[in-house]
C-alpha cells in the first residue's frame, strides 16, 4: 500500500508538479476541465525542487504550468479546512494573471487563467456534486457570452467523492479514487477500473518511491504539523460547544494559523511570503521569529 500520502501537499507537489511526472499533471487537469480545452503538453513555471523549498522558495505548494495553447493553470491541493479559501483562490487566480505580463506588455497579451483547487474538506455548502466550475457569466441573461473568457476556476471536493470503484465512469473518478484510497492500493492489487489507466497506474508506482530521506524527513514534519493543525481546530471546537460560543473556535483557527507560520519560519521562508500565506499581520510573524529566536537560546 502506498506509505505516502498524496492528499498532502508537499507529496502532491513533487507527484504532480516534477518534471518526470507532466504526463500525470496533464491527465489530472484534463479530467477538470472541458473537453474543448484538453491540452496536450505544459512548462512548468515552477516545477518541485527540493532546494528552493529548503530557501523558502516553495513554501506555498501550488503547481504553476502553461499550455501549449497558452492557458495557464494554478493546481493547488488543500488538505487542512480553511474557510477563507474562497478568497485565498481568487488571490492565486489573480497573481498568476498579474505575473504573466512583464513591464511593457500590452493587456491584450493576457491569456486564460485556470485556478484548480482540490480540496480535502467539504467547502462549498447545500451541493453534492464533487466537482464545481465557476466563471464570469452575464447576470442579465445568466448565459457565458465568453467576454470575460480569461476567468475559469474550479472546486474539487474530495470528501464529497462516495463512488465505488464499480461507479467508476471517468477519469476524474479515477484519479479521485487514487488520491483518496492510495494507502489501500498496491502494485499488485490495482482494481480493474483503475489498472487500465496508465497514468493512474504510474502513480501508484511512482507515489511511494519518489522520496529520498531528507524528502521524507520534510514530508513527516509536514505531516506532523498538519495533524496539530487539525487537533487545535477540533479542541477550540469542543471548547466552543463547551462554551456555547464561536470565540473558541476562533481563537483554535488563530492558534492554528500561527503553528503553520511558525512551520513555515522555521524552515526560513521569507517573512513577506509568510504574511501573503497566512493572512496574518506583520507584527505578529515578527513576534513569532523572535520567540523562537529565544527559545533557541
Amino acid at each position: 500500500m502506498c506509505k505516502i500520502n498524496p492528499r498532502v501537499d508537499f507529496a502532491f507537489k513533487k507527484l504532480f508538479g516534477s518534471e518526470e511526472n507532466k504526463d500525470l499533471l496533464i491527465s489530472l487537469i484534463n479530467s477538470i476541465i472541458s473537453e474543448d480545452q484538453q491540452i496536450v503538453e505544459v512548462e512548468l513555471k515552477n516545477p518541485y525542487n527540493l532546494v528552493d523549498y529548503r530557501a523558502g522558495k516553495m513554501s506555498i505548494l501550488d503547481i504553476k504550468a502553461k499550455s501549449e495553447r497558452g492557458h495557464w493553470f494554478n493546481v493547488e491541493m488543500q488538505i487542512s479546512e480553511d474557510y477563507n479559501f474562497d478568497k485565498r483562490a481568487i488571490y492565486y487566480w489573480a497573481k498568476l494573471v498579474t505575473e504573466q505580463l512583464s513591464e511593457g506588455q500590452m493587456y491584450k497579451e493576457l491569456k486564460k487563467t485556470i485556478s484548480i483547487n482540490i480540496m480535502d474538506f467539504n467547502f462549498i455548502p447545500d451541493i453534492e456534486e464533487m466537482h464545481n466550475c465557476y466563471k464570469i457569466i452575464n447576470t442579465t441573461t445568466g448565459k457565458d457570452d465568453k467576454l470575460h473568457d480569461v476567468f475559469e476556476l474550479h472546486y474539487v471536493e474530495l470528501r464529497k467523492f462516495k463512488k465505488s470503484y464499480q461507479e467508476i465512469n471517468s477519469v476524474l473518478d479515477r484519479w479521485s479514487s487514487f488520491l483518496t484510497k492510495a494507502n489501500i492500493l498496491t502494485q499488485d492489487n490495482i482494481p480493474e477500473q483503475l489498472r487500465h489507466d496508465k497514468n493512474i497506474v504510474k502513480a501508484i508506482s511512482a507515489v511511494d518511491r519518489m522520496f529520498n530521506e531528507e524528502e521524507r524527513a520534510v514530508y513527516e514534519v509536514r505531516m506532523q504539523s498538519l495533524a496539530e493543525v487539525e487537533s487545535k481546530i477540533a479542541s477550540a471546537e469542543e471548547k466552543g460547544r463547551e462554551e456555547g460560543r464561536e470565540e473558541g473556535r476562533e481563537e483554535g483557527k488563530i492558534e492554528a494559523i500561527k503553528l503553520i507560520a511558525h512551520n513555515m519560519l522555521k524552515v526560513g521562508t521569507d517573512i513577506n511570503i509568510v504574511v501573503q500565506a497566512t493572512g496574518l499581520s506583520r507584527n505578529i510573524i515578527e513576534q513569532l521569529l523572535v520567540d523562537q529566536d529565544q527559545d533557541k537560546k
